[in-house]
C-alpha cells in the first residue's frame, strides 16, 4: 500500500507539474480554444445552413467529441516533445521512478484537461442552438463510449508518443500526421461509408470510428449499450491491446534514446 501511495503521489506531481505548463502558456491555450471553438462552430453551421436538425446532431457530435479525442491523444503524443521544449527530458527520464508512474500522470491530465476543453466548446455551441432536441438520448452510452474510447486512445497517443525520442527532428510532425490520418478514416464529419474500400479497411483500426458511431446512435437515437455491442467489443480490445503495448514500446525506445544520447539532443 505504501509503494502504491508513492507511485500515485508521483503521478500527482506529474497532474500538477501540466497544469502549470498550462498556467504559463495559458495564452496558447486560449488560442487554441478560441480556434476550436471556431472550427466546431463553422461545422456546425454547415448543419444548421442545410435546415436539417439531425445534420446538425451528427456535426456537432462530430466536432465535440473528436476535440476531446484529439486533445487527450495530442497531450498525451507531445509528453516527450513539451519535455525537450523545457529543457527537462534528461532529468525527468532519469528521475528514480517508474515510466508508468510519468505516464498515468500525463494521461490523467490529458483526459481532465479535455474534459474541461470540451466542456467550453459544448457550452458555446448549446449558445448557438439552444433549441437542440436531446429527448431521446441515452447519456449512459454516451458515457461509456466516451470511457471506453478514453482508454483506446491513451494507447495510440503513447504509441505516438515514442516517435519523438526516435526522431528528434520529425518525430513531433510525424505524431500530427498520424493524428491527421486518424481524423480523415473515423468518420467525424461523414459516415466512413463514403470512404474508398481500402480506406474503410483502415477505419476499422481506429478507435475513434467506433466512439463516435456510437456517441451518434446513443445521443441521436437514444440507443442502450445493449444494442451496440458490435461497437463495444472493439474499444475493450483496443484498449486491452494498445495501453499495454504502448508501455512496452515507450520502454524500448527510451532504452534506445538512453544508448544513442537522443534525451540530449534538440534537434
Amino acid at each position: 500500500m505504501t509503494t502504491v501511495a508513492h507511485e500515485l503521489k508521483a503521478s500527482y506531481a506529474f497532474i500538477e507539474r501540466n497544469f502549470f505548463l498550462t498556467r504559463r502558456y495559458w495564452g496558447w491555450e486560449l488560442a487554441f480554444l478560441v480556434y476550436s471553438v471556431a472550427g466546431a462552430l463553422s461545422i456546425s453551421l454547415i448543419g444548421a445552413d442545410q435546415g436539417s436538425p439531425r445534420l446538425l446532431l451528427t456535426l456537432m457530435v462530430g466536432a465535440i467529441f473528436w476535440n476531446y479525442l484529439s486533445v487527450v491523444f495530442g497531450w498525451i503524443a507531445e509528453t516527450i516533445e513539451i519535455e525537450r521544449w523545457e529543457g527537462t527530458l534528461e532529468y525527468t527520464m532519469m528521475a528514480p521512478i517508474r515510466r508508468s508512474t510519468h505516464l498515468l500522470g500525463s494521461v490523467l491530465y490529458a483526459m481532465a484537461f479535455g474534459l474541461v476543453h470540451t466542456a467550453a466548446i459544448l457550452v458555446v455551441l448549446f449558445l448557438f442552438f439552444p433549441n437542440m432536441d436531446l429527448s431521446q438520448a441515452n447519456f449512459a452510452t454516451v458515457g461509456l463510449f466516451m470511457l471506453l474510447g478514453s482508454f483506446s486512445i491513451v494507447g495510440l497517443g503513447i504509441l505516438a508518443a515514442i516517435l519523438p525520442l526516435l526522431y528528434v527532428e520529425r518525430g513531433a510532425q510525424m505524431a500530427w500526421v498520424l493524428q491527421s490520418l486518424i481524423l480523415l478514416v473515423s468518420g467525424v464529419y461523414y459516415s466512413v461509408d463514403v470512404l474508398p474500400g481500402w480506406m474503410r479497411a483502415i477505419s476499422a483500426l481506429s478507435p475513434a470510428t467506433y466512439v463516435l458511431d456510437g456517441v451518434r446512435r446513443g445521443l441521436i437515437d437514444g440507443a442502450p449499450v445493449t444494442t451496440l455491442l458490435g461497437e463495444v467489443w472493439p474499444l475493450v480490445v483496443m484498449g486491452i491491446v494498445l495501453i499495454p503495448a504502448g508501455l512496452w514500446a515507450f520502454g524500448q525506445a527510451e532504452r534506445y534514446a538512453k544508448r544513442t544520447g537522443k534525451l540530449k539532443r534538440v534537434g
